[in-house]
Parts: C-alpha cells; structure tokens; sequence
C-alpha cells in the first residue's frame, strides 16, 4: 500500500467519524504522537497510548461538530486538517479548533503523528 492509499483511506475513516477505527487499523504499535502542548500527554509512545489520549480527549470534549480535510501527501508523509466546534467540559466555554496532523508512515502504518495548532 502507498503512502497516498493508506491516506486516502485512513483519512474517509476519519471522515466517517471513526477516529479509533483508524488508529487501529493503521498506527503502528510503536507510533510516536507529538502534540503542541507541556503535559504528561504532549508527547505519547505507543498504540495503546496514544489510543488511551483519544479516549481522554473525548471524555473531556462536547463535540458540537466538525470537518476533516485533505489528505495533503508528499512523500512517506501526509496532512489532514481538522476544524472542530467543542466545549471543553473543564471550562464549559465553547470554542473552536483548527489543527493539522503530520502523519510520517512506513511499512504500511503510521509511525508518527505530529499536531499544530492555529491559535485563535
């Protein structure tokens, strides 16, 4: 499978709304995750925890709605934006966030994703 397969595919997962679909069907089990953020979760390795970072992040987060974009590929990389409509259930003030993932794949899996933030 290329790289722009394995991003066309994993990105209509994402768009279907099955976010844990597509960390399990391709994150790799040694995938690195990056986020823009200090914290015990800014940097997780491993399957199981950047899946355990996903559950966290949905039990903290009404999501009101959202978009998924691209993939942008280049290489053994590819982009997807994400705009979401959320209200952290900590501050219960509705905002909305606009970031992309950078996701690096070899082998046929995604080793790392890295995300970036537009800070409104």
């Amino acid at each position: 499978m290329t790289t722009l397969e394995l991003a066309k595919d994993f990105t209509n997962i994402l768009k279907n709304g099955d976010h844990e679909g597509a960390g399990a069907k391709y994150n790799a089990d040694a995938i690195v995750s990056h986020e823009a953020m200090e914290g015990p979760m800014a940097v997780c390795r491993g399957k199981d925890a950047v899946k355990a970072k996903g559950e966290w992040w949905q039990a903290n987060h009404e999501v009101h709605g959202g978009n998924v974009e691209g993939p942008y590929v280049n290489g053994d990389q590819f982009v997807v934006r994400f705009t979401m409509d959320v209200t952290p259930r900590a501050t219960g003030q509705r905002m909305t966030l606009d970031e992309v993932g950078i996701y690096t794949v070899r082998d046929g899996k995604i080793v790392e994703e890295r995300f970036c933030y537009l800070e409104a």
